[in-house]
């Protein structure tokens, strides 16, 4: 039996090999930032995806602010997630980001700089986790969001920044791929504030319903799969949604 021959790989050829294994990392890091006082603010993005998570730690170091300017005119973003470390959203912080559709502010937020999200022109949605922050002049200025807040926050009233405002609701949705059977379960999402408890329920008789819980959820995220592998069982079967 012949064994293949080994092979040996010089130094010169495995250096650009480990550049290669490397280079994810660095290109995942498209965020500029300045330190003070252990914690770290974003001041530019220059990515070019259209879905952006801040990170919560850089370095090792909280990021809490985001910084006047940072996201200017980044024209492909159309999500942007703000990580709960975040307490600040500077100055024109998000202007003139013309794909993007929605936000969500997490609770940590305090405060909300002047024109943070002026000329957004798709901006459809903000969602508020926690009560109402300070706000600068003209935040939402030339878009129209609806501003969604959860129903035991504070400080909220029917408008906000100009803009009208709405309870953040628990929603089944009805609307999309996942509505439906798929792999012989009847399924749906759920959509509503990660870390929010729900509870499903079903009934067979709207008539007289008599409504049965099938499981407790916990969203580990703003979208829950609920799916009902006994759907077959029942000539027709009705779901609600309830908090605990």
């Amino acid at each position: 039996m012949q064994f293949p021959a080994t092979r040996t790989i010089s130094a010169a050829r495995l250096l650009p090999l480990l550049l290669l294994l490397t280079l994810p990392a660095a290109v995942q890091a498209q965020f500029l930032y300045t330190t003070d006082g252990g914690t770290i603010t974003i001041t530019g993005y220059y990515g070019s995806d259209d879905v952006v998570a801040i990170p919560s730690l850089i370095n090792g170091l909280p990021v809490t602010r985001i910084g006047d300017w940072a996201f200017d005119s980044c024209t492909t973003l159309t999500s942007i997630t703000i990580p709960n470390s975040v307490i600040s959203i500077g100055n024109s912080a998000f202007s003139s980001c013309t794909s993007l559709t929605s936000v969500t502010i997490p609770n940590g937020v305090a405060s909300i700089g002047s024109w943070a999200f002026s000329s957004c022109t798709k901006l459809t949605g903000v969602y508020f986790r926690g009560n109402a922050p300070g706000l600068g002049s003209f935040v939402f200025w030339y878009t129209s969001p609806t501003v969604y807040y959860l129903p035991e926050m504070t400080g909220w009233g029917t408008t906000f920044g100009g803009c009208p405002t709405a309870l953040w609701r628990l929603q089944i949705q009805t609307g999309d791929a996942s509505f439906g059977v798929r792999t012989n379960q009847f399924g749906f999402n759920i959509t509503w504030a990660s870390g929010r408890v729900i509870v499903v329920e079903a009934c067979t008789n709207l008539a007289s319903p008599n409504w049965s819980p099938l499981r407790t959820n916990t969203l580990s995220a703003d979208a829950l799969y609920f799916s009902d592998p006994e759907w077959t069982n029942y000539p027709r079967r009705f779901y609600r949604l309830r908090s605990p």
